[in-house]
């Protein structure tokens, strides 16, 4: 099709015809089609309408002009013959052979561009896929693998180890032994009987380690004598630390055993102790032999009680670090110590005496037990305070307390590095400052008093130091909490309790603060006559409570026993921030019964106990709200602890 010069629109025969006729206005074709005979201008006229739209379709779909404009915008030139007779020809780039036209350049550069985004997708969710399939096995092989920590929240248990043939002793210690994060029990006793029908001879106490998780035995290994004390600790600093457990004999035994398989390490040969008795358990000195293990020091009774000698002991093999030192010892009471005081300088000390206490600096005795000047270096140093309260003939021992002491112990100071000196006498508490060996608080107690057992708790409860004190009286006893800073009674309450000696002991929380547990007969709720409280149970029947600062008038009942808890021992489990209580229970008086030792957790044991109110509170606590708070509890170990310096040695007195 063409546009003359007067605006005539040309028909032109159909593209397959493959050539253009150009006619102009009263000039018919009269050239015929040899196929379609003569041509019809009319008739021609409809069908070049239907072709027209064809090419104009053809033309627009690759490229060409559009509603009579090209690609660009620009109209044709309306008289150019040339350019409307080559309009019709299609180019051999823009035809494939089969009459299809092909896709433009760009569509094609699309089409390859997003057939490579598709592919880097695919590639990557593939391997996505497989690297999370990879990590999953993984960590699932580690599963089987890799041992889960023992879930000790709710770890309960209780062991019988048969009747006890005798003694009156009953040490009882915590460590963990096998490694596997939960510290295991090792206590000693006499087994029944001495021999059997078959003449077998048995030993005369055995030394027993119990599992932590679940009270099996771990080892067990015969001993010459009964023990009075077990220790166990790491004389080894560093990185080749490993636990021994030291053992203490009521006569000359001191062996160190392997925490791990109960093996003997080494003992001590009594031809060192000539004719004296250990008189109480050893204890741990800094390393004086410079061999890289700490060493020992005994304290044995000579021919005569008032007679004490020490011998210093190799911690790596048992053996003497020189000769005994006698020391002439004057007082009357009970032995108190030995025990070893690091001041805040470095400057080391041994405690000990007879209803009073004394102080000898391990310098001393080094010297005289080598017979030598020469000092290591951790014995070099001297404290300026301790040393003015020597006596003027310049003795060797030096005054530290000397009115009636029935028990010693050190409490750390939450303000420096040394600890404090807390003495129990038949009058009441006396609290020394250990930097200067001056009183910073007295506490008089009225009417009768016995030896308070051990204490509850020293740790920091804001910027004081709270401690539990048991005073016994005609068939109860009077518990106290007392404020370290002050020494003023901050809370106290009577409780019926029978038992000839009743052990008390205490756990601390994330809080700084700390729970009491102490034994005692059932108590029943508030009485009217606050002064009396009335038990709930028979009388061998003994329930261990629990006190909390945060709630002063409740106590929780959490368990009870029919026996008599002779030793009893808190320990932290780290990993679950939980703590447990392991006690140690014979018959009662006159009534035998075996041995038991039963653990229980406290964390478990505080949702199940049950509470008792001493006195109506205004609001009133309810159930809820003290199980709400006994939830969030957790439990760590104390930095502030207690190092009793009679416990280990009160059945000897």
């Amino acid at each position: 099709m063409a546009i003359n010069t007067d605006g005539a629109l040309l028909a032109h025969p159909p593209l397959s015809s493959c050539c253009v006729t150009q006619f102009s206005v009263g000039e018919p074709c009269s050239r015929k089609s040899p196929d379609l005979g003569e041509y019809d201008p009319l008739t021609q006229a409809d069908s070049d309408e239907s072709e027209d739209d064809l090419v104009l379709n053809l033309q627009q779909k690759n490229g060409g002009v559009k509603n009579g404009k090209s690609p660009l915008g620009e109209a044709p030139e309306p008289d150019s013959d040339a350019e409307v007779a080559g309009a019709g020809k299609p180019r051999l780039s823009e035809v494939t052979p089969e009459g299809y036209p092909l896709e433009p350049l760009g569509a094609l550069e699309q089409k390859a561009a997003s057939s490579i985004v598709s592919y880097v997708r695919t590639s990557v969710f593939l391997l996505m896929l497989v690297v999370s399939m990879v990590l999953v096995l993984v960590l699932l092989v580690c599963a089987f693998l890799i041992p889960c920590p023992p879930r000790d929240l709710h770890s309960t248990w209780s062991r019988h180890l048969g009747p006890q043939g005798g003694g009156d002793l009953s040490p009882l210690d915590l460590a963990d032994v096998n490694g596997d994060g939960l510290r295991d029990v090792l206590l000693s006793f006499v087994p029944s009987g001495n021999g059997s029908a078959s003449g077998v001879s048995r030993p005369p106490a055995v030394l027993v380690c119990l599992s932590g998780m679940n009270g099996s035995t771990l080892w067990s290994s015969p001993l010459p004598e009964e023990a009075r004390d077990i220790t166990c600790l790491d004389l080894t600093p560093g990185d080749m630390a490993k636990t021994v457990c030291l053992v203490t004999g009521t006569h000359k035994m001191l062996s160190a055993f392997n925490g791990t398989s109960g093996k003997a390490m080494w003992t001590l040969n009594p031809n060192y102790l000539s004719n004296g008795t250990l008189a109480a358990p050893a204890v741990v000195l800094p390393d004086v032999d410079e061999d890289g293990v700490r060493d020992l020091a005994v304290l044995a009774f000579g021919d005569l009680q008032q007679d004490l000698c020490f011998l210093l002991v190799s911690g790596r093999t048992g053996s003497p670090v020189g000769r005994p030192v006698k020391y002439n010892i004057v007082g009357v009471g009970n032995l108190i110590g030995p025990q070893v005081y690091i001041t805040a300088s470095g400057a080391t000390y041994i405690l000990f005496g007879f209803g009073n206490i004394q102080a000898v600096a391990l310098r001393d005795i080094f010297i005289q037990a080598q017979n030598r000047d020469n000092l290591p270096p951790s014995l070099q140093i001297e404290e300026p305070e301790w040393e003015k309260q020597r006596s003027v003939n310049l003795s060797e021992l030096i005054d530290v307390y000397s009115d009636g002491v029935e028990l010693l112990q050190m409490v750390k100071a939450p303000d420096s590095n040394s600890s404090n000196l807390l003495i129990t006498t038949r009058q009441g508490l006396v609290l020394l400052r250990g930097q200067n060996l001056t009183p910073s608080w007295v506490l008089g107690l009225q009417g009768p008093f016995s030896r308070c057992p051990t204490p509850c708790i020293a740790v920091p409860c804001g910027f004081s130091v709270s401690m539990c004190f048991l005073k016994s009286l005609a068939g109860e006893r009077l518990v106290m909490v007392v404020d370290g800073d002050s020494g003023l009674v901050t809370w106290s309450y009577s409780i019926p309790c029978h038992m000839k000696e009743t052990p008390a002991t205490s756990a601390a929380t994330v809080e700084q603060k700390s729970v009491f547990l102490f034994w005692a007969e059932g108590l029943s709720a508030a009485s009217p006559n606050p002064d009396v409280v009335l038990g709930t149970g028979p009388p061998s029947l003994h329930h261990l409570y629990l006190l909390h600062p945060t709630f002063p008038s409740i106590l929780l009942d959490l368990a009870n026993a029919t026996g008599t808890v002779t030793a009893s021992e808190v320990g932290i489990n780290d990993l679950w921030k939980d703590a447990f209580y392991v006690t140690r229970t014979t018959g009662s008086e006159g009534h035998p019964a075996p041995l038991v030792v039963s653990k229980l957790s406290l964390r478990w044991a505080l949702m199940e106990g049950q509470m008792v109110q001493l006195e109506e509170t205004t609001p009133k606590i309810g159930r809820g709200e003290l199980r709400r708070f006994l939830s969030r509890i957790k439990f760590v170990d104390s930095p502030y602890q207690v190092t009793s310096l009679g416990k280990k040695v009160s059945g000897y007195s």
